[in-house]
């Protein structure tokens, strides 16, 4: 019996924690470059005066998905896909280095590369600024070039190389700002060996119909454990009647 309530009562606390995961999900099935999360369920003894029987269940272990979305090609020069693994290092809201999926890029006013959402790319050096009047390129390996669009355009010039990493994936935790950070709060190394697709873009990883399932699986064991808890309360209204009998 008090194994039975702890377990149901953490356990539909936490279907609904889970339940937001699986809504965040769905709400980013068409973000571009988005990394599903995971969740799951591992049980905890209580640790305290009372029976060793009881234990309580804790949506503890949050990760992430990372396997690649899908490439959809856009034929935008400054939309750019990452073949197979890796990662476009960008400044976060709080100036510190992070990593993204979302490779859709522009110049903005003052001539600095940044994403669609405002971030600026970083290169090895720091940010990429373009001059202006120009025809921007982006290579395989990162490298951004720009030809003058004023007079004949002949002279190809180079402008930096965007900065690509490829950290191991257990040293990556999501941040608050939507972005990849390293667990130790470091900056990754260039990985030369990753490649970029121009003209690309990679869609969310999100499954919409396994989530969709996920979301009424969850339903379902919410409402299990709800029963279990009636039930716990039956139990327990039946004990007391059959002790006052018998006293």
């Amino acid at each position: 019996m008090d194994r039975l309530i702890y377990v149901a009562m953490t356990g539909a606390k936490h279907i609904l924690s889970q339940q937001t995961t699986v809504s965040q999900n769905l709400a980013n099935v068409s973000t571009n470059g988005f990394r599903a999360q995971v969740d799951a369920f591992r049980s905890v003894p209580v640790i305290g005066p009372g029976l060793a029987t009881r234990a309580y269940v804790v949506d503890a272990t949050v990760g992430t998905d990372f396997r690649p979305g899908a490439i959809q090609t856009t034929g935008r020069d400054l939309d750019l896909a990452i073949n197979g693994p890796g990662w476009i290092a960008v400044q976060g809201p709080d100036g510190k280095e992070g990593y993204t999926r979302y490779g859709s890029l522009m110049v903005n006013a003052n001539g600095v590369l940044q994403t669609r959402t405002g971030l600026n790319v970083l290169s090895g050096g720091g940010t990429l600024s373009v001059p202006p009047d120009s025809n921007i390129t982006v290579a395989k390996d990162g490298t951004v070039s720009v030809v003058s669009t004023i007079g004949t355009p002949n002279q190809i010039s180079e402008v930096g190389r965007i900065k690509l990493v490829n950290p191991p994936e257990e040293n990556l935790v999501r941040g608050d700002d939507g972005l990849f950070h390293l667990r130790d709060g470091g900056t990754a190394d260039v990985d030369e060996t990753i490649a970029l697709n121009s003209g690309s873009l990679e869609t969310s990883n999100v499954n919409a119909s396994q989530s969709l399932v996920n979301m009424i699986s969850l339903a379902r064991q919410f409402d299990l454990h709800m029963k279990l808890l009636q039930k716990a309360e039956q139990n327990d209204a039946k004990s007391a009647q059959i002790l006052s009998q018998n006293g």
